[in-house]
C-alpha cells in the first residue's frame, strides 16, 4: 500500500510513460514515421505488416495522441491521486480494446502496448495509505 507521496510519484511516472509513448501519435508527420517503425517491429515479432493508414485513420490516431499528451502534462504538473484513479479507469478501457484487437488480429505488437497499459492500471488501483496528522500510522 503506497503512501500518498509514493502514489503521486506513480501518477507522475505513468504520465511520463504516456508522454514518451504517445508523443509520436500527436501529428500526422510523426505518426507516419512511427507507423512504419511499428510495422517493422510487428514483423520482427512474427506478425504481418501493418496496413496503410488513410487520412481518416491518421486523424483518429492523432486525436488520441493529442488528448493523451494533454492528459499527461496535467498529471506531470499536478499528480493528484484522483487523477491516478481516473487514469486507471481510462487504462482499463484502453486495455479492454487492446485485448479485443489482440483477440481479433493476433498481432504480437499489441502485447507491447497492452502489458504496460494493464500494469499501470493495476498500480493506480492500489489502495493508498491514509496520512495521519502526526505523520505516524
Amino acid at each position: 500500500m503506497p503512501s500518498p507521496a509514493a502514489f503521486r510519484h506513480i501518477v507522475r511516472a505513468s504520465a511520463i510513460y504516456d508522454l514518451a509513448v504517445t508523443a509520436p501519435f500527436a501529428t500526422p508527420w510523426t505518426f507516419a514515421l512511427v507507423l512504419a517503425q511499428l510495422s517493422a517491429v510487428n514483423q520482427l515479432l512474427g506478425g504481418a505488416a501493418l496496413p496503410a493508414f488513410g487520412p481518416f485513420h491518421t486523424l483518429i490516431a492523432c486525436l488520441m495522441g493529442s488528448i493523451v499528451l494533454v492528459w499527461s502534462v496535467l498529471r506531470i504538473r499536478d499528480p493528484q491521486p484522483r487523477f491516478g484513479r481516473y487514469d486507471a479507469a481510462g487504462r482499463l478501457l484502453f486495455s479492454t480494446w487492446m485485448a479485443w484487437a489482440l483477440a481479433a488480429t493476433g498481432e504480437p505488437l499489441i502485447w507491447l502496448f497492452l502489458l504496460p497499459e494493464a500494469a499501470w492500471c493495476i498500480v493506480q488501483c492500489l489502495p493508498v495509505r491514509r496520512a495521519t496528522s502526526s505523520g505516524v500510522i
